[in-house]
Order: structure tokens, then sequence, then C-alpha cells
């Protein structure tokens, strides 16, 4: 197994910030990569705020969180992945995007480095197919919000080695997470059974069987769900939500899968859920 020291983490929104923010707290030396410098201060200011937090609570002493702190740095470029052994790609979800980063990041980054992917539904094999060191490509589907999700979804890509597998599972263990040996299909486990879920929460609404709260209501109490299918869906994004709702209903061409009309009709009004002030809620 290779060792893993330096770590590169690709898009500094709300899951790359928390990717990089653990790996940092877990000793690890963290370059954050965006391409706008006003996300990557965004990601930033995030970060020192939940690690501020934490001290707050006692779970981390200053020295701890400085330390921290002083383990990361921000790039506007991938020219720092010539220095990582491990690489975590978290942009946004769409295959051209993410081809692109990896066809740099496998011309940039040395021979051992891992390159890895936070997708939460598009295929690793697809992926890892546009660079020339397929054995080295896996996913590693973190939960939002990430410091606090204790799961780590481990996707193997056809090509996948064992020893790329082993090393990225015992890093995302040192992180204090649970990784979970996952095969490449769409979806993979937490959305192919979460998203039919979430969908159906929206045909709920659509089609007049009960208000959003008295849906969450349901499935709060009657389920045991911390969170509430529409709440949850406003915190994921709903852009997001129909993303994998077409990457689950093309990769496996089943009309269960079928994204409802409304899921549509939010996005395209720009609706998005808690990102953009307004989903099956309005937030202030």
């Amino acid at each position: 197994m290779n060792e893993v020291k330096n770590v590169m983490v690709i898009g500094a929104g709300q899951m790359g910030a928390g990717i990089a923010q653990v790996f940092a707290a877990a000793g690890y030396q963290v370059f954050l990569q965006d391409i706008s410098a006003a996300q990557l201060e965004k990601g930033m200011a995030g970060i020192e705020q939940r690690l501020a937090r934490e001290v707050d609570k006692g779970r981390l002493n200053d020295e701890e969180r400085r330390a921290a702190l002083a383990r990361l740095r921000t790039t506007e470029t991938l020219e720092a992945a010539r220095e990582a052994d491990l690489v975590v790609e978290a942009v946004v979800e769409n295959m051209a995007v993410k081809a692109d980063i990896f066809k740099q990041l496998d011309a940039l980054a040395p021979a051992h480095a891992i390159l890895a992917s936070n997708t939460s539904s598009l295929p690793i094999t697809e992926i890892a197919a546009v660079t020339r060191r397929p054995d080295k490509v896996i996913g590693m589907h973190f939960m939002n919000p990430v410091p606090v999700m204790k799961l780590v979804e481990v996707i193997r890509g056809l090509a996948t080695s064992d020893d790329t597998f082993a090393t990225v599972r015992q890093t995302a263990e040192s992180l204090g997470k649970t990784a979970v040996e996952v095969n490449d299909f769409p979806g993979f486990v937490s959305n192919r059974v979460l998203m039919p879920m979430i969908n159906e929460a929206i045909y709920c609404v659509y089609e007049g069987v009960a208000e959003p709260a008295a849906i969450d209501e349901v499935m709060k109490l009657g389920m045991n769900h911390p969170m509430g299918p529409l709440t949850l869906a406003d915190f994921i994004g709903l852009d997001t939500c129909l993303s994998i709702m077409e990457v689950l209903h093309e990769g496996f061409g089943d009309d269960k899968y079928r994204p409802c009309p409304l899921l549509r009709k939010y996005v395209k009004a720009g609706w998005l859920g808690r990102k953009s002030g307004r989903g099956f809620y309005v937030y202030d």
C-alpha cells in the first residue's frame, strides 16, 4: 500500500471544503483547489467557522484548530497535483467536466498518486477510462455534511486495483470514517436507495397527496428519519437530485427512476433548495 501524506482536493464548494477540513484535521497536508478565488475564500471561511465551533464544543483545542488550518493551502491551478499522493475531485456532477479534470490530473500527478472522485452517481469506470492509470482511479463518496457524517462509500471501477482500494479504505478510516465497499453501478448504494424515495416524496406533492411539511412529518415520526425527504432534497440541492435521478434513469433504463416533472419544473425555475433560498421550503 502507498503511504498518503499529501492530499489535493479539487473544488471548494460545500463538499470539497468539508473534505479538505477532515483531511487537515487528521494530520494530512492539504491543497484545496478551485478555479474561483471567491469560492476558495468562501470555502476557507466555512472551514474556519466549523473548526472554531469544534473548539467551542470542546471537541478540539485551539492548538489543534491552528495546526489544522496551518496544514491547509489554497490554489487556483491544478499544478499542486504534482506533489499529491491522493487527489479527491469534488466538482459539479457532470461527466464532461470530471473527465477533463481527470485527464489533466493524470498528466500532472506522480505515477504512484491515486485519483479519487467524490461523485455521488457517475460511473467510476468511465472516469477512469480517460486516464492512463485506471487501476489507480476510485470513487470516494463522502456524505454531506462531511465533518459530521461517518460514511464513505469506496467505489471500485472495473480496473481499480486491490492495492488502490486498500490504501483508500485505510485513508478513509484514518479520518474517523467508516469505509463501505461498493461496486460501480449507477447511484452506487446510497443514492440508488435514497433518490427514488425523495423522487416519490416529490410525486406526493405533485399529485396533491399532501403538503411538503406533512410528507416530511410522516417520514420523521413514522419512519424515524432524522430529516424529512423534502427537507433533505432542499439541503442536497434539487439540481443535484435531478442530475442523480437522470443518471439512474439513463443507467438502468427503468421508468421507476423517471424524475418527477415537478422536480424538473423547480430546477428550471431556479428553485434549487437551501442554496438558492427556495425549494420545497423558503429560506431566509
